[in-house]
C-alpha cells in the first residue's frame, strides 16, 4: 500500500483524520480531568499509573473509563 502525504488526501479523508484526532484529544482530556477530580479511593490502582496509561492512543482513556474507575456503592 502506497503511503500518501497530506496534500494527496481528499478533503473527506482530511476531515475524517481531523475528526479521529479530535476524538482522541477529547478522550484524553476527559480521562485526565476525571483523574484529577476523582479521589484516589475511587480509582482502581495508582492515579499516576492511570495518568500515564491515558496517553496510549484510544486504548488508555477507554481502559481507564471501563476498568480504572470504581463503580458507585
Amino acid at each position: 500500500m502506497k503511503q500518501r502525504n497530506w496534500a494527496e488526501l481528499s478533503a473527506w479523508q482530511k476531515g475524517l483524520l481531523g475528526l479521529v484526532g479530535l476524538i482522541q484529544i477529547l478522550l484524553l482530556a476527559a480521562a485526565l480531568l476525571d483523574l484529577r477530580r476523582r479521589p484516589a479511593e475511587q480509582v482502581r490502582g495508582s492515579k499516576k499509573l492511570w495518568t500515564l496509561v491515558a496517553f496510549i492512543n484510544y486504548v488508555g482513556p477507554l481502559a481507564y473509563f471501563l476498568v480504572g474507575r470504581k463503580r458507585g456503592g
